[in-house]
């Protein structure tokens, strides 16, 4: 097992650096998105909370792999085309996978955000309304910071969620950690131990990226008090 960590050690790297890129870049959007869609679901307009509940309701309710397939080989068919670039390889292909990862945490972050909202004591809003601020000022001054520190634990959970399951875009092509580790499997014919490496790996970022969250929320912990 060491021995192939060491010899294959440029493409397992390759892997960890495409598989982190992807969780970033999906987790970064899927709260932003996330966010959006809390507030829509908890909103007065009956439209964009109906539009705010299907949307969650779908795609937790659909299979990731069913909606990564369907964004990169159903969307061409409708004339939907991600960009490619010419400087970096497989730049639709990311494109395809973080967009589809995107929206998958996006349904899940906006249950983490919305909760996490409603945590608040409502008296902080009332308070704030009544010093003059508006609706979206309470919310983006008063109530979200506060709900961070309700949140951050969930959103970590969220963020080594998608670390795992980020292995599924090998199925597209794109060179993360499984993509890599089958690569590795097709030459030296060794499943186990490969596997084993991966697994490691795959721990590993699990462990530290745990470790980060936990550091951050002593930190907000600390600053509470």
């Amino acid at each position: 097992m060491v021995r192939i960590a060491t010899k294959y050690s440029s493409f397992f790297g390759q892997g960890v650096m495409n598989t982190l890129i992807i969780a970033f870049f999906a987790v970064l959007l899927g709260t932003i998105l996330g966010t959006l869609l809390a507030v829509m679901k908890m909103g007065k307009l009956k439209p964009t909370r109906w539009f705010a509940t299907a949307y969650i309701e779908f795609i937790r309710g659909t299979p990731l792999m069913i909606q990564l397939m369907f964004i990169f080989y159903g969307l061409p068919m409708a004339g939907i085309t991600f960009p490619t670039v010419s400087f970096i390889p497989n730049f639709d292909r990311f494109a395809a996978g973080i967009f589809a990862m995107s929206i998958n945490s996006a349904a899940y972050v906006a249950e983490i955000v919305r909760s996490g909202i409603q945590a608040v004591d409502k008296g902080q809003t009332e308070a704030a309304r009544s010093l003059g601020f508006k609706q979206s000022q309470t919310l983006m001054m008063v109530v979200l910071p506060q709900a961070i520190k309700n949140i951050l634990p969930a959103l970590g959970n969220e963020f080594v969620t998608v670390i795992k399951e980020s292995s599924i875009v090998s199925i597209i092509g794109i060179a993360d950690l499984m993509y890599q580790t089958s690569g590795v499997m097709s030459v030296t014919y060794i499943q186990l131990e490969t596997l084993a490496v991966a697994a490691i790996i795959y721990f590993i970022m699990t462990f530290f990226t745990s470790r980060l969250i936990a550091f951050a929320e002593r930190k907000m912990a600390n600053g509470t008090r």
